[in-house]
């Protein structure tokens, strides 16, 4: 996949996106989130775990005021699919987001 193409810069947003989203609300000190990325012939898929348990992931509208509280808003506009489900293993949750490639690569 070329580096300058949409494809290419949108799964980059929305990685760095639930990655930044897991190192500033999803962080407990002393543990570290795992992020995994699959792919197949039309989707990519990303996943972020991390081991706070407390804080539902939600899409919050930003004000003028605000600073920040946009990551999932750009993941939601992003992506075809997010949602978020508690981690299996242990403590936590995961938070996940599907891009469909477009047709012919």
């Amino acid at each position: 996949m070329p580096y300058d193409c949409d494809t290419h810069r949108a799964l980059t947003l929305i990685v760095a996106e639930l990655a930044a989203n897991a190192i500033r609300h999803g962080r407990v000190p002393g543990r570290d989130f795992h992020l995994s990325l699959a792919c197949d012939a039309t989707t990519v898929r990303m996943e972020v775990t991390d081991t706070r348990t407390e804080g539902v992931p939600v899409v919050a509208r930003p004000t003028d005021l605000r600073d920040g509280g946009r990551s999932l808003l750009l993941v939601e506009h992003l992506a075809d699919r997010w949602d978020w489900h508690p981690r299996r293993d242990g403590p936590g949750k995961t938070v996940w987001a599907e891009y469909v490639l477009p047709a012919g690569g």
